[in-house]
């Protein structure tokens, strides 16, 4: 079975087939259906002697007629999602493509949602900040709505960077007069010992992250400059006891290993026209064993509370290597699979 699809006018057949036709692979992974160029047309082909199986898994062997349609069907959207994006002056590459695909194959459109259309801001080289998926486009909304916002989801998935970059905006903007970021200082499975130099020589390696976030968007010298006057502050957790914080951009990163303890206290920091956001992955919690995650606790404590955001981030939302996806979902599948193998 197979459809023709006339090519649109002034769209680049290299641009919407991508390096080394990589764009159509990924629809022939998805799908099973075959996207070959004949003169102006584009050729869509499901046929039944195609590979048993694909990377989906998915029989093609057994592929009935109305399976091929809808196969054909769901390939042409996705096709008319990228030239839809094309249209627009975008580029697709790899990762733009393999979400395309992903959330076309869960009936949603990238174009309809706008992803990808809302400058958060700008870096200090002038590159603006988007988006780069539905579900970072809706954290982004929930920061600007909710004084208190959790961001919980798989590493690679943008949850500090972006929380950063709104930090930093509402600065500029004025909205407010200092921004704190704050990192519990547990290694990762690892004891590090004895580290030279003074306090802030010490725990810096463990605010490394929030630092390459800060000098990504401000440029290094800013973000120093910042940070000599106090408007910027990078601190472990166990800094912020006794503080009360007001005017302040809040960020909490890596809170799946604050403890219930240390939690609480930091939630309780805020004060007047200050804003909240807490980051954290729940399957990466590297406290010792018998001390509970105070994210994992503040999520069931605090749903109920209506004006708190919880923002969750899935595997689709990494904007890593496409590898980082995959390792991510394999985890996950594992360990659905295999529940008892967790904390082990």
């Amino acid at each position: 079975m197979e459809k023709r699809i006339k090519i649109v006018d002034g769209i680049d057949t290299k641009e919407l087939f991508g390096s080394m036709d990589i764009n159509m692979k990924l629809i022939k992974e998805a799908t099973g259906v075959d996207v070959v160029q004949r003169g102006d047309e584009l050729v869509l082909i499901a046929e039944s002697d195609l590979p048993d199986r694909d990377l989906t898994g998915m029989d093609m062997s057994e592929m009935k007629e109305a399976d091929q349609e809808e196969a054909i069907g769901l390939a042409e959207r996705i096709i008319a999602e990228y030239i839809n994006l094309l249209k627009t002056g975008e580029t697709i590459d790899r990762q733009k493509a393999s979400y395309i695909v992903n959330l076309s194959r869960e009936g949603v459109s990238y174009q309809e949602n706008s992803v990808g259309k809302d400058v958060i801001c700008f870096t200090h080289s002038g590159k603006p900040l988007k988006p780069k998926t539905l579900g970072q486009k809706n954290y982004v909304n929930a920061i600007r709505e909710k004084e208190v916002v959790f961001g919980i989801g798989p590493a690679g998935t943008g949850k500090t960077y972006i929380a950063v970059a709104m930090a930093v905006n509402a600065l500029k903007a004025k909205q407010v007069n200092k921004i704190i970021l704050a990192r519990p200082a547990v290694e990762a499975g690892e004891r590090l010992g004895f580290l030279p130099g003074d306090l802030q020589d010490k725990v810096d390696p463990y605010l490394r992250p929030l630092y390459d976030a800060l000098y990504d968007v401000l440029g290094r010298d800013a973000a120093l400059r910042l940070k000599e006057k106090e408007v910027i502050e990078v601190v472990p957790l166990a800094y912020m006891r006794g503080r009360t914080l007001d005017n302040a951009f809040i960020i909490l990163d890596e809170a799946q290993n604050a403890t219930r303890e240390q939690m609480k206290m930091f939630l309780t920091r805020m004060g007047f026209g200050s804003r909240v956001v807490v980051t954290g992955d729940v399957t990466q919690i590297d406290l010792p064993r018998g001390k509970k995650s105070g994210l994992v606790e503040a999520e069931r404590v605090l749903k109920p509370v209506k004006d708190i955001g919880f923002c969750y981030l899935k595997d689709t939302d990494v904007v890593r290597h496409e590898l980082v996806r995959k390792i991510v979902n394999a985890y996950d599948v594992f360990y659905k699979k295999y529940p008892e193998e967790i904390g082990e």
